[in-house]
């Protein structure tokens, strides 16, 4: 994909220093590349090198899991980048179960972790400079999946849910200084973690919910969820705060 074909050809971002959390693959590595073609400086993480992360972005190892990988995350931020304008938040993930009575204390604790709490702590360690400075855009990637409840998944919808309530609150406390907060949520796109995902759910033989083409007739593609994160941090959304942004095809219509 050229910068002329996905509109950011005249580097809207240059100038700009980016982090984007769980970018080594998928929607994050998408994201990190529309952000690398807009003119930005890139640094992503992993829990561990893949040798996947695209070329021209910073990398370094982390677990935002745990309060020591976020620090260690945003020392690196201070050393490489000397400091943050733009904060793209990707990590997720959960296991499905038979029911959701069998999901266990510790995949709990490591959805919570992993969906919520890593954002939760990033952001403590990094928002107060884009105060100070008075810019800067967040987004938090959450799931269209939120609701109909399922039951195999509800570890993961109940971060996903409170995900996107942290982030509409914190829009609210960093308005006044010129810092915006959105939320993206992702149908069904096809990621390699996507369809793992899908794969081990149907080898429950409970179903993995919705199965249909979504409305506009294709599964989402990570450049999807890479456009809707480069409109939300760029100029163009300038008055766009407190956000949730559905970029599901039509899969999880909302009332």
């Amino acid at each position: 994909m050229t910068t002329a074909e996905n509109g950011s050809e005249k580097g809207e971002l240059a100038g700009k220093r980016a982090l984007v959390t769980g970018g080594s693959r998928g929607i994050g590595a998408a994201v990190v590349r529309q952000l690398l073609d807009a003119g930005a400086e890139v640094l992503t993480t992993a829990r561990s090198a893949t040798g996947t992360t695209p070329e021209g972005a910073a990398f370094v190892a982390a677990d935002v899991r745990t309060r020591d990988g976020a620090e260690t995350l945003a020392a690196a931020v201070r050393d490489v980048l000397g400091g943050v304008d733009v904060l793209v938040h990707n990590v997720g993930g959960a296991r499905p179960h038979r029911s959701g009575l069998d999901i266990p204390d510790e995949e709990w604790r490591d959805a919570l972790d992993l969906n919520l709490l890593a954002s939760v702590r990033v952001d403590a360690l990094l928002a107060p400079g884009m105060r100070d400075r008075r810019t800067g855009a967040i987004v938090h990637v959450s799931t269209a999946a939120t609701f109909p409840p399922s039951p195999p998944f509800l570890h993961y919808q109940a971060a996903k849910v409170a995900l996107e309530s942290y982030s509409r609150g914190l829009a609210v406390e960093l308005a006044p200084a010129g810092v915006r907060v959105n939320a993206v949520s992702p149908g069904r796109t096809a990621t390699p973690g996507g369809e793992a995902t899908r794969k081990y759910w149907e080898s429950l033989d409970i179903g993995p919910g919705p199965t249909d083409t979504p409305p506009l007739g294709r599964d989402g593609r990570p450049a999807d969820i890479a456009n809707a994160v480069l409109f939300l941090v760029s100029e163009r959304a300038e008055w766009v705060t407190g956000q949730v942004i559905g970029v599901d095809g039509g899969e999880y219509p909302r009332g």
